[in-house]
């Protein structure tokens, strides 16, 4: 049962509201002014505030604003015998959750309310998530206020109290490991282990062994009975990075075990029962992998339940800012260096790179300038000053990674180059129409994008 705080001059409207909101199952508190209003505020736990525009002498959104500062999470819907576009706009733009124009109906009015109570209960779950990942996890690539990053918080928040598996979809550097740990750790299982494998880095000759476990003798070497990683994240969620990586063999194995909850150990012949939750993620389009024949369509709708795409850095630009100064204040305390802030050169040098590494990247950047800077502020010289160096904190990259890091700027450029033009960038590039478009579509490149810049 949701408590509603009601702020009207009016009594007879309070009176009506009352009835309304308690028929709809919902606690109602009242006040006739601003002074009643954050005194009701203070004592009670108040879920939302319908608020009258024109009070007696006062006005409605001022007390709104007042209201919110108090309580940032509570929404608000304004009410208003005075209705226009303009109004509403207004409202909306200084913190109103919705309007509502008097006389209302009944039912409108309650649709309202309910549908502004889930956004702030969902509000405030984002609040928990991000309270929680910052304990535990500090805030790397979860920081951010574009919307863009918001939409995945609210996507995690609500993904987090189901049982479903949820697939996660970025380029590398955007965070999917920390939104994987995020997902567990807001979930009804985060008392129970998180278990993470990059399925990229384990050999497939190991990888069976690994996830399964196995008996003593049952391979040369075997000369112990040991435990699969799947038994030890029993009880608690079971993350797969880089899923896209796992041999069309292996896929078999685990759709068969992700199917049943349960597998024979390697030389077993008792099965293991497990209950885990599953989270995987890839830097690459699966539907793509599937047409290409190199990811299995029944394990895809398997893990696929819930998906979350995780925007690149240069789609959450408005972003860069905030997560330049964290790394800064990071590296600076680190390495015990009096460093203010960036140059105003150096921040729109940082705005206007595209970022192909994303948030890692963008941290490795930072690190290197308050390394290499004895100055007060970091400046255009010291920030991004040789972008095609190896970071300082990043070892060689594998082949793999490297030929996917400049087939990416390649088509960039290539695109860029023929302003999006399919035919002439096959011609330039040598290549079939539709092996152009495939490699695009592995990228996420979009020829429109070239053709509006262009």
């Amino acid at each position: 049962m949701a408590h509603i705080l009601v702020v009207d001059d009016d009594h007879n409207i309070l009176q009506v509201l009352r009835m309304r909101l308690e028929s709809g199952g919902h606690r109602v508190s009242m006040a006739a002014n601003t002074t009643e209003a954050l005194s009701r505020l203070e004592q009670d736990s108040i879920h939302l505030a319908l608020i009258d525009l024109k009070l007696k002498d006062e006005d409605g959104m001022v007390l709104m604003e007042d209201m919110r500062r108090q309580m940032p999470s509570l929404p608000v819907i304004i009410l208003t015998a005075f209705g226009s576009i303009d109004t509403a706009v207004a409202a909306m733009k200084r913190g109103a959750y919705n309007y509502l124009t008097k006389p209302f109906d009944g039912q409108a009015l309650l649709a309202q309310v309910d549908k502004a109570l889930a956004q702030g209960q969902l509000s405030t779950e984002v609040r928990r998530l991000r309270h929680l990942v910052q304990n535990r996890y500090g805030f790397d690539n979860i920081i951010g206020n574009s919307a863009a990053i918001q939409n995945v918080l609210e996507r995690v928040s609500q993904a987090a109290h189901s049982e479903s598996s949820v697939y996660i979809e970025g380029s590398s550097g955007t965070g999917k490991e920390l939104i994987a740990k995020s997902l567990h750790l807001a979930s009804p299982r985060s008392e129970g282990p998180f278990i993470a494998i990059n399925c990229a880095a384990i050999p497939e000759t190991l990888l069976e062994s690994e996830l399964f476990g196995y008996q003593k003798g049952a391979f040369t070497g075997a000369q112990r009975t040991k435990k699969g990683l799947l038994s030890e994240a029993d009880g608690g969620t079971f993350f797969f990075d880089e899923i896209s990586e796992m041999s069309p063999a292996m896929q078999v194995k685990l759709l068969r075990a992700l199917e049943e909850r349960s597998f024979f150990p390697l030389g077993g012949d008792e099965t293991v029962h497990v209950d885990i939750r599953i989270i995987a993620a890839s830097n690459k389009s699966l539907e793509a992998e599937i047409t290409k024949g190199t990811f299995r369509e029944d394990l895809f709708y398997r893990i696929h339940v819930i998906p979350i795409k995780l925007p690149a850095l240069r789609e959450r630009k408005e972003d860069i800012p905030l997560l330049a100064n964290h790394f800064l204040e990071k590296f600076t305390r680190e390495m015990q260096k009096s460093i203010d802030g960036f140059s105003t050169a150096a921040m729109e040098k940082m705005m206007a790179h595209d970022w192909p590494g994303n948030v890692r990247e963008l941290e490795n950047a930072v690190e290197c300038a308050v390394a290499m800077s004895d100055a007060p502020l970091i400046d255009v010289d010291t920030i991004l000053h040789n972008p095609r160096q190896i970071p300082a904190n990043d070892d060689l990259k594998p082949f793999k990674d490297a030929k996917e890091n400049f087939e990416r700027r390649y088509l960039m450029q290539l695109m860029q180059l023929t302003q999006g033009n399919i035919s002439q960038a096959a011609k330039l590039a040598g290549k079939y129409r539709a092996d152009l478009y495939a490699l695009l579509k592995k990228y996420a490149l979009d020829p429109a994008d070239f053709r509006i810049a262009g």
